[in-house]
C-alpha cells in the first residue's frame, strides 16, 4: 500500500459531492530508470533494445545518446519540444564498456490492481503528494471520478474485466482532459490510444457526478475478484481482525458505522472529522477511509430484508487497534453528541482489540427489526384468535376444548321424522326388521327389497 512520509493524513471521500481524482502511477517514459531491467537509463555506449513482438508507447523527455537501437515492430516514441536520439562516434566518457539494456514490459499492468492507483481530493494534492487512503475497492477509479494520466508521460494500461465498459466521470491524457464520450472514442481508436490502452473492455467517460450529498456507491464491488487477485495480504497480530467492506484483506483497527437522515453531507462530515481529529498529533499514523456502502438489514438478527446504505468509515494503525479503538470512540461519542445538527441517526464502532459501542437510541436497523418482529408477534395473535372465535361460533366445545365432530349425516338414522314414510321401519313393525334363517340371524335393510336380488338364502 502506498505511503508518503510526510503525510499528516490519510483520508477518502467515496461518493462525496466532488469526485475524486484517481491518478494512473507507471509510465512508460525513457527517463524513468525502472523501465529498464539495468535499473538504470541506458548511456552513449549502451545497446538499447525494446521487445520486436511487444507494443509500447514511450514518451522521451530530453536528447540522448546510444550505441544502437532495435525498435518493435508496433509501437511510438513521443517526443518531447526538443527531445530525440544520436549516435556518438566514440565511447562516451562515464559511460562504461556499454551493455545491452531492455525496456521492461508492460503488458501486464492492470486496471483493476489498486496498488497502481494514487487518489487526491484535487488535482494541486497529486501534484504535492497529499494523497489519500481508501479501501481496495476504491482506490481504483469509481463511476464518479476523474482519471489521471501524468502530463509529459506515457502509459500502457490493461482494462480487461467482466463488464464491457469501465465508466468515469472524466479523463486526462497528456495535459488534455476528456469528458466528452465521442471526443475520446476517436482518441482510442487513434494510434496512441490504442498502444496506450489495451483490454477486453473500454474506458468510457461522460459518467454525470454524484449528485447526492450523502455520497454515492463506487461501483466496482462488481469487479471485486478482480481487484482483490492482485492484493497481497499480510498476517495481522490483533485480537480480532476486521474486513471493511470492499477491502480485500483483514485488517487491525476500527470500522464504524453511521446511520444517517436525509440532512445528512458526507463532504462535510469528512470535513469535520479532519478539523477535530485528524489533525491531532496522536491521530498521525491513522489511516481514515469513508464511504457509502449498502448492506443488508437483518430482521430480528437472522432474517435479511432490504438493503439500506450506511456510511463506512474504517481506521487502520498498523498498531494492534489501540489507536484506531480509541479515534472510533471518539468519532462516535461526537457523532451521538451532535448528531441531530449533523443528519446522523446514530453511530456504532468494532474494533480489533475486541471492543465495540453499543448505538443507544438511533440504530435505525435495529429498529426496524423490533418493530417488524412486534408486528409479526401481534398478527399472529390475532390470527389464533379470529381461528378460536369462528371454532366457537361454528359448534359445540368437545372434550379437549375444540368443536364436536358430528360426522356425515345419516338420511334414515339422524332424522328421526324420515323414518315413518318407510314401512316397516318404526311402530310396531320394527320387529320386522331381524329375521332368523338356517344360516344364522341377521338384519333387514329396510330400503332393501330382497325379492330383487338374484341370490335366496
Amino acid at each position: 500500500m502506498l505511503k508518503t512520509p510526510d503525510m499528516l493524513l490519510l483520508f477518502c471521500l467515496v461518493g462525496a459531492a466532488n469526485a475524486l481524482y484517481k491518478q494512473w502511477i507507471p509510465d512508460t517514459n525513457y527517463e524513468n530508470k525502472t523501465n529498464w531491467d539495468k535499473g538504470a537509463v541506458p548511456c552513449g555506449n549502451d545497446i538499447v533494445q525494446f521487445s520486436a513482438q511487444r507494443q509500447v508507447s514511450v514518451f522521451v523527455e530530453t536528447t540522448h545518446a546510444v550505441q544502437e537501437m532495435r525498435m518493435p515492430v508496433d509501437g511510438e516514441f513521443i517526443l518531447n519540444s526538443g527531445a530525440g536520439f544520436y549516435v556518438l562516434a566514440g565511447q562516451e566518457p562515464g559511460c562504461g564498456q556499454g551493455v545491452t539494456t531492455k525496456f521492461k514490459d508492460s503488458d501486464s499492468l492492470q486496471w483493476f490492481n489498486p496498488a497502481l492507483w494514487q487518489a487526491a481530493a484535487t488535482v494541486d494534492d497529486l501534484q504535492h503528494g497529499n494523497f489519500l487512503f481508501s479501501v481496495h475497492e476504491e482506490s481504483v477509479p469509481c463511476q464518479y471520478d476523474e482519471v489521471v494520466f501524468k502530463a509529459l508521460s506515457s502509459f500502457r494500461v490493461d482494462t480487461s474485466s467482466s463488464q464491457s465498459s469501465i465508466p468515469v466521470k472524466s479523463v486526462s491524457v497528456q495535459g488534455k482532459k476528456f469528458d466528452s464520450k465521442s471526443e475520446f472514442s476517436q482518441y482510442l481508436s487513434s494510434r496512441s490510444g490504442r498502444l496506450q490502452f489495451h483490454g477486453s473492455s473500454a474506458v468510457t467517460v461522460g459518467n454525470p457526478g454524484c449528485g447526492d450529498p450523502s455520497g454515492c456507491e463506487c461501483g466496482n464491488s462488481v469487479n471485486h475478484q478482480r481487484i482483490c487477485s492482485s492484493v497481497t495480504c499480510a498476517s495481522m497480530n490483533c485480537k480480532m481482525p476486521l474486513l471493511p467492506i470492499g477491502h480485500c484483506c483483514e485488517v487491525c483497527g476500527a470500522i464504524i458505522t453511521i446511520h444517517y437522515a436525509p440532512g445528512f453531507n458526507l463532504q462535510s462530515y469528512r470535513q469535520r472529522i479532519h478539523h477535530l481529529f485528524l489533525v491531532q498529533p496522536k491521530y498521525k499514523s491513522i489511516q481514515l477511509g469513508m464511504s457509502k456502502v449498502v448492506k443488508s438489514q437483518r430482521l430480528m438478527g437472522i432474517i435479511p430484508f432490504s438493503p439500506s446504505p450506511e456510511i463506512q468509515v474504517a481506521i487502520l494503525d498498523g498498531e494492534k487497534g489501540k489507536k484506531s479503538e480509541a479515534l472510533a470512540s471518539e468519532i462516535v461519542k461526537d457523532a451521538r453528541s451532535h448528531g441531530s445538527n449533523l443528519g446522523i441517526t446514530g453511530a456504532e464502532f468494532q474494533a480489533s482489540t475486541g471492543s465495540s459501542s453499543n448505538q443507544s437510541g438511533g440504530n435505525a436497523g435495529m429498529v426496524v427489526g423490533i418493530v417488524f418482529g412486534v408486528f409479526i408477534m401481534i398478527t399472529l395473535i390475532v390470527i389464533v384468535v379470529v381461528l378460536i372465535r369462528r371454532g366457537i361460533r361454528n359448534g359445540d366445545i368437545g372434550e379437549l376444548g375444540g368443536p364436536l365432530d358430528h360426522g356425515f349425516e345419516n338420511p334414515m338414522f339422524d332424522k328421526p321424522n324420515m323414518l315413518s314414510d318407510i314401512p316397516g321401519l318404526s311402530g310396531t313393525e320394527t320387529n320386522n326388521s331381524i329375521s332368523m334363517t338356517q344360516t344364522g340371524v341377521y338384519f333387514v335393510n329396510p330400503v332393501f327389497d330382497e325379492n330383487e336380488t338374484d341370490f335366496n338364502a
